[in-house]
């Protein structure tokens, strides 16, 4: 029998330690992978190809939602689990349409954990039960979905590195492409949201939790 192959992201390394050892103590159950910040997950994801994927929401470089969205076109038949402190309707419906089927809190991972991946690993969903139905079925309002559609992956990803300091040089070395289109893709997105300054971008990027505080 294959073993259960299961990758670990989150940018704290005690917290990979805790999960891995309860992960672990299933038998049959490995942990093929950690990673360190979204990018990092998605490139483990890629290479390994896991049956699930364990991602926190607020990791440099790359958050959870777009990390998931990667994930999912990269290696399709892997399962996303969303494990978090944050709970939050509106988080739960932008990692659903994202492509993850799995959400839980931080502070009820050791009750909740196990049974999450084994549903997961069944291709069965697995929420919190204290999110909300509407969130978990993905029943937005049409306002909510444009407003997260207004920016492209790439313009989201963008937003991030930007929000975390990141200049349009660090940018345009971190995603391979040119100084020149970083800068034009900061300058769509500060048009599209209406932004005029730095500030405005960061607080939207917390707002919206693509980066923490």
């Amino acid at each position: 029998m294959t073993p259960l192959s299961i990758l670990i992201a989150d940018d704290h390394a005690v917290v990979r330690a805790g999960l891995r050892t309860l992960l672990e103590s299933r038998a049959r159950w490995q942990v093929c992978a950690e990673a360190t910040d979204g990018r990092d997950a998605v490139e483990k994801a890629a290479k390994h190809k896991p049956q699930v994927a364990i991602l926190d929401i607020g990791m440099p470089l790359l958050n959870g939602v777009e990390a998931t969205r990667q994930i999912r076109k990269s290696s399709p038949a892997t399962e996303i689990l969303i494990l978090t402190m944050h709970e939050s309707d509106d988080l739960v419906q932008q990692v659903v349409e994202a492509g993850a089927r799995g959400y839980i809190l931080k502070d009820e991972a050791d009750r909740v954990l196990l049974d999450a991946v084994h549903a997961l690993s069944q291709h069965k969903p697995f929420f919190s039960t204290r999110v909300s139905e509407a969130a978990v079925t993905g029943d937005t309002s049409d306002n909510a979905k444009s407003s997260r559609s207004r920016l492209t992956p790439r313009e989201r990803e963008i937003l991030q590195l930007l929000a975390e300091g990141k200049s349009n040089k660090d940018v345009a070395k971190l995603l391979n492409i040119s100084v020149n289109t970083a800068e034009a893709h900061r300058a769509n997105i500060m048009l599209k949201l209406d932004f005029h300054s730095l500030a405005e971008l960061v607080m939207y990027a917390i707002r919206n939790n693509i980066i923490q505080t």
